[in-house]
């Protein structure tokens, strides 16, 4: 008995070229291209998924570095950092940079209390 699969082929064939939807030219509408586009598409995502955190974590410590040095010129990042562990406050950098950039004044409490830490 011979099996037909014009309904699997025709569902597979639409998810793809519905995932490609608002490419330009053959990308969108011929299967063989859209597959391929749709593939490097996906590869890509998976890889700035990645480097997006990694970005992510640099702009942090930039921000984190330019409000530290506002403070007070001669402390550096990592001086602050190893601080921060020092006078026992658990706040990842994140939370850090957000409070540098909106809440500068509640940042100068906590850069006030890594110095005490680092002097003492």
């Amino acid at each position: 008995m011979r099996v037909k699969s014009g309904t699997v082929t025709h569902r597979r064939h639409k998810k793809v070229t519905d995932a490609a939807k608002g490419y330009y030219g053959r990308r969108k509408n011929t299967f063989k291209v859209a597959k391929q586009a749709v593939d490097k598409a996906n590869q890509y995502a998976t890889r700035d998924r990645k480097a997006r955190k990694r970005t992510f974590r640099a702009l942090w410590i930039q921000r984190i570095n330019a409000a530290v040095r506002m403070h007070d010129e001669a402390l550096t990042y990592s001086a602050f950092m190893g601080g921060l562990s020092k006078a026992g406050i658990e706040v990842d950098r994140k939370v850090l940079a957000d409070l540098a950039v909106h809440e500068p004044e509640a940042f100068g409490t906590i850069v006030g209390k890594v110095k005490e830490a680092l002097a003492a």
